[in-house]
């Protein structure tokens, strides 16, 4: 038996992916995985080991698409002059809310572990969160001094992206609307401008 090659691995990184996001971690099997990707239980199971060791893979790439369009926004901050800083913090809200809709997987892999899912493996938030947030605060400190804990304000951004993504939102005639409808996003987008904007006390009017 031989390992995958590059495009079943792929393939079963992006299976995986769309099961975990769907089912959570404790709600999938290795033999889920492998009927959805059209191949057998073996071959997973020799191309990434176990079902922890195939999760933590997914993570890990998750991880790595959202940091660096997360690295790139939070740049533009530093690099802008203090009066542009705002309009930068700004995007990157934007650019956070584009990769959650373009990227409905991400949020709902983190949402499955916020409600306790894979509660036995620890080491995601630790390796991964914590450190992103940390990064996101620092860069923001020189336009938000005085201003309420930036742990809450970037948490609350998290928080509601996240669950805007994977629910939406219940419009006048009790319809879910979520990310797939523009004008529903568009509504969300502003909305989220506004909060920023207002709770870190930033200069001039939310774009």
């Amino acid at each position: 038996m031989t390992s995958a090659d590059g495009g079943e691995r792929e393939l079963i990184l992006r299976v995986a992916t769309r099961l975990f996001a769907g089912l959570g971690y404790d709600g999938t099997s290795i033999s889920q995985i492998a009927e959805a990707a059209g191949l057998d239980v073996a071959m997973v199971s020799e191309s990434f080991g176990n079902k922890r060791e195939l999760y933590l893979a997914v993570m890990e790439r998750a991880h790595l698409a959202e940091s660096a369009g997360l690295e790139r926004s939070v740049a533009e901050i530093g690099a802008a002059p203090p009066e542009e800083a705002p309009a930068a913090l700004h995007r990157l809200v934007d650019d956070y809310i584009d990769f959650c809709a373009r990227n409905p997987e991400v949020p709902a892999l983190w949402v499955h572990r916020w409600l306790s899912d894979a509660s036995d493996v620890t080491e995601l938030e630790p390796q991964y969160v914590q450190p992103l947030v940390q990064f996101v605060a620092d860069a923001l400190v020189p336009i938000t001094a005085g201003s309420p804990d930036m742990r809450f304000v970037i948490w609350t951004v998290i928080w509601s992206t996240h669950a805007f993504s994977r629910g939406g939102v219940l419009d006048e005639n009790g319809e879910r609307r979520g990310p797939e409808d523009p004008e529903t996003l568009r509504r969300f987008r502003a909305h989220m401008h506004k909060m920023v904007h207002c709770t870190l006390e930033l200069p001039g009017s939310p774009p």
